[in-house]
């Protein structure tokens, strides 16, 4: 029964990347950002802002870092990922998201003083060919005479910058919860996303995407993390990162069945090689002297 709440997190997870496409038409990214944060933080002010006061003199040292963690994976990863739904598929979308685990590997090597092994290295090769390939329409060597489209390169730094995120996580463990930590991060994500919100032409959200904003607010930032965390706790960092593997598939399937989106054997091809180079980088070694480097578990909201 345990296993049921990693399956849940990643349905909610791959559900909200349709989340991300259905808002880009709805609601300017700006104001999605925005407001998905502001309810998240209206929701967990009363439960965690006691105990950040009762915290302030421990949380104060880390102002700086927690600032810049929820730049890069709150305001900036959330913001490139309903840009990157102008004009992106749902299912590219999905698919190069779970290039995160593989580039987290590459991050702890200079990071996390990780050394990288050969299985790495071969998946690594094999990922970005099965994403060249998808990306290319079944052309390998598209890049050479075509550009990648904006959508897709927005979604490929989307995904760098959350890897980022989380190897920095991973390096600079503070001495507080994990609902503390969201907080915190949320709370300084809505104050750097305000000026951005801003200069929305609509700064109120249309009737239409208030769902959308709901569900982004409350499943995929508060109810998937705790249950990923509680996850993580029961049945391992490395079991549960497991799961992350079949996001993609279940965002492919739903944008397939929900969106009509046309599914392509370059999609499935080029998506299998994706997800077998991450399978194969995270292959454990054992080491003798360093323990091998494998994806970081992710303990806050995804995009």
């Amino acid at each position: 029964m345990i296993y049921l709440l990693p399956m849940f997190t990643v349905l909610i997870w791959g559900a909200n990347t349709l989340v991300n496409k259905l808002a880009s038409h709805i609601i300017e990214p700006s104001a999605m950002s925005f407001y998905r944060w502001l309810l998240a933080m209206v929701i967990l002010t009363p439960l965690c802002l006691p105990g950040v006061l009762r915290q302030w003199t421990i949380i104060r040292p880390y102002l700086a870092k927690l600032a810049f963690l929820s730049l890069l994976g709150m305001a900036l990863n959330q913001s490139l990922g309903y840009y990157a739904g102008l004009t992106t598929s749902a299912s590219n979308m999905s698919l190069i998201t779970s290039l995160i685990p593989l580039l987290s590997i590459f991050f702890s090597v200079p990071l996390l003083g990780k050394r990288l092994s050969a299985l790495s290295i071969v998946g690594a090769v094999l990922s970005l060919a099965g994403l060249a390939f998808m990306l290319g329409q079944g052309d390998l060597l598209f890049f050479i005479d075509q550009d990648i489209t904006q959508g897709d390169g927005l979604m490929v730094l989307s995904a760098a910058v959350y890897a980022l995120y989380c190897v920095l996580l991973k390096r600079w463990k503070m001495p507080f919860s994990n609902w503390t930590l969201i907080y915190l991060q949320g709370s300084l994500a809505v104050v750097m996303l305000a000026p951005l919100w801003l200069t929305s032409e609509h700064l109120l959200p249309p009737q239409e995407s208030l769902p959308l904003i709901a569900y982004a607010g409350i499943a995929a930032s508060l109810l998937a993390p705790w249950m990923w965390v509680k996850a993580i706790d029961v049945l391992g960092a490395d079991s549960t990162a497991i799961f992350m593997n079949l996001l993609p598939v279940v965002s492919v399937a739903l944008a397939a069945g929900l969106l009509d989106e046309q599914i392509h054997v370059y999609h499935l091809l080029g998506g299998l090689m994706v997800l077998s180079g991450v399978i194969l980088a995270q292959i454990k070694r054992p080491l003798r002297s360093t323990p091998p480097a494998t994806a970081l578990p992710l303990t806050s909201p995804r995009p």
